[in-house]
């Protein structure tokens, strides 16, 4: 049943309804493209095959790019399909109703957001002092933990159980996943046993995005997201059927399209990644652009470091991910951006 223009824009948070009203007057069915049908020389990204593991393609991967494609990871098409059925119905709610529904369930459960991808640890949206409409990141999001108490009763609200229920089981295969490419990262850069604290799954969440219709224009600087690198060690990000992200190719200094293609996963190594490895791989910068027909949802796996995990390299100064993760969180709200990894670099001023 094909949702009317006025009841997507309720769905929407009012700040974002304004440039959205016209884009909904076109409206296109997505033809996802299968990973078959792709001719390997049009897909820039380099393609990590699970079934026929390569730890030579993955060394080339990670030092080159940063990013890879990830096929045969083993996650039922059928969990992939019912979860983004869920997190649609949700996103379709009134957005009024929503925040009110997700303000009854605690932060460390379920956290909703809008507006900006940046949030405190407690699940709390992170926007610049003194902010303006332009500031916004045009984005909408639920931030999932995967190591909060299961004891939390949602029976009362049966849409939101049930997708929580789904996003647990994919967590499962995310955190399996994470491990597996973790480990055999940790195998070609040489790391010594203790190297299991670089990656917590009990650090781990799930980050849903929803990026409204909106008409782009790079002058009026409307992005879904705005280029940043992420945080974690790894990022696991199921597009579904609508691209938008860009990585950098820092070689050519061009913005390269990342394209959705059926029954794949992109793995992108974050600022964590980067400094475990002495700056040898690399994390990736990216952006997502808005799409004057399509709404876009991605699901994100972002996992870190133990807390008490102390980073060590010979480039940057000694620093666990709680005290990066207060620089971020310091940056964000005087400056408006992420700074990252250069305020941590050994002999360096900012």
């Amino acid at each position: 049943m094909q949702m009317s223009s006025q009841t997507i824009l309720e769905s929407y948070p009012s700040c974002f309804r304004p440039n959205t009203q016209q884009s909904l007057l076109n409206q296109t069915k997505t033809n996802l493209t299968s990973y078959n049908d792709v001719d390997p020389k049009l897909d820039p990204l380099p393609v990590i095959d699970l079934k026929q593991f390569d730890l030579i393609e993955l060394e080339q991967a990670c030092t080159d790019r940063g990013i890879f494609r990830l096929v045969n990871h083993g996650i039922p098409l059928i969990l992939l399909s019912k979860l983004h059925e869920h997190v649609v119905k949700v996103y379709e709610l009134e957005f009024e109703y929503k925040k009110s529904l997700f303000a009854s369930i605690p932060n460390d459960v379920i956290s909703y957001f809008w507006g900006t991808p940046a949030l405190t640890p407690t699940g709390v949206a992170l926007y610049k002092d003194q902010r303006t409409v332009v500031d916004y990141n045009w984005v909408e999001g639920l931030n999932f933990p995967l190591s909060q108490p299961s004891h939390v009763d949602l029976d009362q609200h049966p849409l939101v159980r049930d997708m929580r229920m789904l996003l647990q089981e994919y967590g499962v295969h995310q955190e399996r996943l994470a491990k597996l490419i973790f480990g055999a990262m940790s195998q070609n850069l040489q790391l010594s046993n203790d190297s299991r604290m670089y990656l917590a799954p009990s650090t781990g969440f799930l980050r849903v995005h929803r990026y409204p219709r909106c008409f782009f224009d790079e002058s009026t600087k409307v992005w879904g997201v705005n280029a940043h690198t992420d945080s974690s060690v790894i990022t696991i990000l199921n597009q579904y059927e609508v691209g938008g992200l860009q990585i950098l190719d820092e070689k050519d200094n061009v913005w390269i399209d990342a394209k959705p293609i059926s029954n794949t996963l992109i793995v992108h190594l974050g600022d964590m990644m980067q400094a475990i490895s002495d700056d040898k791989y690399k994390s990736v910068k990216h952006r997502v652009k808005v799409n004057s027909e399509k709404e876009r949802i991605s699901l994100g796996y972002f996992v870190f470091p133990d807390n008490e995990c102390v980073i060590r390299s010979s480039s940057y100064k000694p620093f666990t991910y709680p005290d990066f993760r207060a620089q971020v969180q310091q940056d964000v709200k005087t400056l408006g951006h992420k700074v990252g990894l250069s305020r941590f670099k050994l002999n360096e001023d900012l």
